[in-house]
């Protein structure tokens, strides 16, 4: 239970790896599939760590290696969070930046196709926020977690 088959400091360098590898892949695939997970996408994130978790641990199914394997991860992930607090470089390499999608009524579809974006998606968030139609719109953008903050424009009021 408390005998390791793997040095610790492997546990260690094996953790770190596959976080890395895991972010990166993570941040490549977007920011919709991040932010709205549908069951495809929560079943594809269990397997996912299913199928990395024999490379984090080497084999090493012991409660040792299973608590430095966590805190490894844990600490990876708190000393990420604190770099891209502190540094707006590195915030927009990992966490990337917010996307516009509509601006004063003008939708731009390169954005929309980048992001993989429908507009059944985009009609959605514009419903939501009681727009009708893209001239409604003042502003839709893509936040990094994959929300579609939507500023309709003034309704002037008619007398």
């Amino acid at each position: 239970m408390w005998h390791l088959s793997v040095s610790w400091w492997e546990l260690i360098l094996r953790g770190g790896i596959v976080y890395v590898f895991l972010l990166v892949l993570l941040r490549v695939t977007g920011k919709r599939q991040v932010g709205q997970l549908s069951p495809f996408d929560l079943i594809l994130l269990l397997v996912l760590s299913n199928a990395v978790q024999n490379a984090m641990n080497g084999g090493d199914n012991s409660l040792l290696a299973g608590i430095i394997s966590a805190v490894t991860l844990v600490g990876l992930n708190y000393v990420v969070g604190l770099a891209t607090y502190k540094s707006k470089r590195l915030e927009a390499l990992i966490e990337g930046r917010p996307e516009v999608l509509i601006h004063n009524g003008i939708l731009f579809t390169e954005v929309l196709k980048r992001q993989r974006l429908t507009h059944h998606e985009l009609n959605a968030a514009l419903r939501g926020a009681g727009c009708a139609c893209i001239e409604e719109v003042h502003f839709a953008i893509l936040e990094n977690d994959g929300q579609i903050t939507v500023q309709p424009k003034n309704r002037s009021k008619e007398v």
